[in-house]
């Protein structure tokens, strides 16, 4: 949009209120210069002009609510950690819930991490020096906060959101050596992984996509390759999660050609399997098979030295993913047996994960038109999911209740019923 267009729109949009406005280009060259801030009413006729809701606009503080990125996202570039960074900060305010990312912008944002070199370091600053003992007390207690069960993570968001911007703060004013400015980079994409997973099982899905962005560019001038494919798989994971699963599995075609450890590439392929799965093409049953495998023997390779950001993967995420694979394909009685052994196999810590099995193994039940024991898992999925504080679990168990209607009066439906209406 010219000068000339945006005052223009400014005045249009006066003029529908049967006011008038003496927005000229020259004014709004003074905007853009810093030399005058529009007052609240031109703010909300400038939002009006691009097409942004009105309840986004924060007069006090012009111009950082405006939507750094048209389509929501931070191109790559030799200096784009920082940028998505302060997105993905700024994006933390729920003024800015509004905006929803395309699949075709995430897409291509996949497309140019796969081809495009690694991005530069942060640049040398001549602000305070950064210590190392420091960024290692940073490392540190990230790990400890992002290893906190589901049910205390309440106590630990403000802590992961403040670690963020004090790494955000060093990145662009501190004084570091390349290494160390590496770690940061490697600090940050963490960081912003973990917090993105947080805001993601809150249905914050903004703020989740904002902040997997800001780690894929940390990632990348970190130069980890295997990191950033795990932050595009998240992001595809979203994309299925919300029904979009053409581009989950673009997402994922895109982070398999460069992540090279088993652990990373078994789970690219087991979220490409289930993105694939979910479209219900059965011409696609050996292109997701081939998947399934493939996800299985990396598995088999990966030994116990892994990304800590995929550590977790294990037997029962092949088989619970495999079963949920198959179950949207259409195969429901191998898909009910390997949903149930990966519930046996789930270690106990994993309660948030055991939740989420949980549905899946309702669903299978429900699939065999077996309405008790479905009842009795969606139950215990739903139960485990208010005890612990995860509103994702709960959103799967409420979802799937239309399909209990028909079984009112089997054993353990009404009492199902009632309890999510309580």
């Amino acid at each position: 949009m010219s000068v000339g267009e945006l005052a223009a729109g400014v005045r249009a949009a006066a003029g529908r209120r049967g006011l008038r406005s003496g927005t000229d280009d020259s004014r709004v060259r003074k905007w853009q210069r810093g030399d005058a801030e529009p007052n609240a009413e031109s703010q909300i006729y400038i939002a009006e002009t691009h097409g942004w809701p009105a309840d986004i606009v924060r007069a006090d503080d012009w111009p950082n609510w405006i939507p750094l990125a048209a389509d929501g996202v931070v191109p790559l570039g030799p200096h784009s950690s920082l940028l998505a960074l302060r997105e993905a900060l700024r994006t933390a305010m729920d003024r800015r819930d509004f905006l929803t990312i395309s699949g075709a912008a995430l897409t291509a944002l996949a497309a140019d991490w796969a081809v495009g070199p690694a991005a530069a370091l942060a640049q040398d600053h001549e602000g305070a020096p950064v210590g190392e003992d420091f960024v290692a007390l940073l490392e540190n207690t990230t790990r400890y906060l992002a290893g906190h069960p589901t049910e205390q993570r309440q106590l630990t968001d403000v802590l992961l959101d403040a670690h963020l911007t004090t790494v955000a703060e060093l990145l662009e004013h501190g004084r570091y050596t390349p290494a160390l400015g590496r770690r940061l980079h490697t600090l940050a994409a963490n960081l912003s992984q973990t917090v993105a997973w947080h805001s993601f099982d809150q249905g914050r899905h903004t703020h989740a996509s904002q902040n997997w962005i800001a780690g894929l560019h940390n990632a990348r001038a970190a130069d980890d390759h295997d990191m950033g494919a795990g932050l595009l798989s998240d992001l595809a994971y979203q994309a299925t999660w919300r029904s979009d699963h053409t581009t989950a599995a673009r997402i994922l075609h895109h982070a398999l050609t460069r992540a090279t450890h088993p652990a990373a590439r078994c789970l690219l392929q087991l979220r490409l399997a289930r993105a694939l799965a979910a479209r219900g093409d059965r011409n696609e049953l050996r292109t997701v098979l081939r998947a399934l495998a493939a996800a299985e023997k990396h598995l088999n390779q990966a030994g116990t030295d892994r990304p800590a950001w995929c550590a977790w993967v294990s037997e029962a995420d092949v088989a619970v993913d495999s079963g949920q694979a198959l179950l949207d394909l259409g195969d429901t009685a191998r898909a009910h047996q390997l949903i149930a052994e990966g519930a046996r196999l789930l270690p106990a810590a994993r309660d948030k994960t055991r939740g989420v099995f949980l549905t899946y193994r309702a669903a299978s039940y429900l699939d065999l038109k077996e309405p008790e024991p479905a009842a009795a898992a969606a139950t215990e999925s739903l139960l485990l999911a208010r005890r612990i504080g995860a509103p994702r679990c709960i959103r799967l168990v409420e979802d799937m209740l239309p399909r209990f209607q028909p079984y009112a009066h089997a054993q353990g439906v009404a009492e199902l019923l009632h309890l999510t209406a309580a």
